[in-house]
């Protein structure tokens, strides 16, 4: 039995879409899933998403991390199973889709490449040190360093993923470094355990602790450069809380193709 998948990328961010509303896929666990993203025995991709039908939006998504466990909110993930909902004709500029942290509202411009997704509101940023540790969706360290291209940010991230304060529920780890018009961030994800070429939550968790840190409060957009490319954050913030968060990024097909049920 082949089963029919689509190929999604945001800034580098690549993800196996299945429509699930009426997919003959069967036996859905973590070992199918692992394999599934697997770059050399299967398809290759940061993570697995379905399309399930609801009542009560426009969708459902269901995000599975590479290494096959169901995951937190994917950011980037998000934004693609938006332009993956648009290209079904689920959707046309907007839609309401249910994820695991809640209900989310996203427009998608009329060429379906440009996806701007609305994040949940975050009134709770903790400090460990000179980092911040906050959810956006997904658990975040937030750390400025200097010289960040030549960082090896893979080992660093390892090491605090996986410490006393963070192994047992997992964190995502972002390195931030500021330049003249712009953040550039590179992001350690569990889940993947491994670098990635952007992690949506992850910039989004970025640019609140950059603006928490700056003291800045009123409308804020924030460019943000990531190994894949261009992403941008905009919100509100009172100096208390975070609010109207928008993610805003490319989301672009790669591939359609057909695998055998594995």
């Amino acid at each position: 039995m082949k089963i029919k998948f689509y190929k999604y990328q945001g800034a580098g961010n690549d993800f196996v879409l299945i429509d699930h509303r009426e997919s003959a896929l069967k036996n859905i666990d973590t070992k199918l899933v692992a394999k599934l993203c697997d770059r050399r025995f299967g398809i290759g991709a940061d993570g697995l998403m379905f399309l399930l039908s609801h009542p009560d939006y426009d969708f459902e998504m269901v995000y599975y991390n590479a290494d096959g466990n169901l995951g937190s909110m994917c950011g980037n993930g998000g934004r693609c199973i938006v332009a993956f909902a648009k290209h079904l004709g689920v959707i046309d500029s907007e839609t309401n889709f249910l994820a695991v942290d809640g209900a989310h509202y996203a427009k998608i411009s009329a060429e379906g490449n440009w996806v701007e997704l609305q994040m949940i509101d975050v009134d709770d940023i903790q400090q460990d040190g000179e980092a911040f540790v906050l959810n956006t969706g997904s658990p975040h360290y937030v750390k400025e360093v200097s010289s960040l291209e030549q960082m090896d940010v893979y080992t660093e991230g390892y090491n605090i993923r996986n410490n006393q304060t963070y192994q047992r529920d997992g964190i995502n780890v972002n390195f931030i470094e500021q330049k003249p018009n712009h953040l550039f961030v590179r992001t350690f994800e569990r889940g993947v355990e491994d670098e990635t070429y952007a992690c949506g939550t992850g910039v989004t968790a970025v640019a609140m602790a950059m603006a928490k840190k700056q003291n800045q409060v009123g409308k804020i957009e924030t460019p943000i450069k990531v190994l894949g490319g261009d992403l941008q954050i905009n919100f509100n913030y009172d100096g208390q809380k975070f609010t109207d968060v928008f993610l805003c990024g490319p989301a672009e097909r790669v591939f359609v193709g057909e695998i055998d049920q594995l």
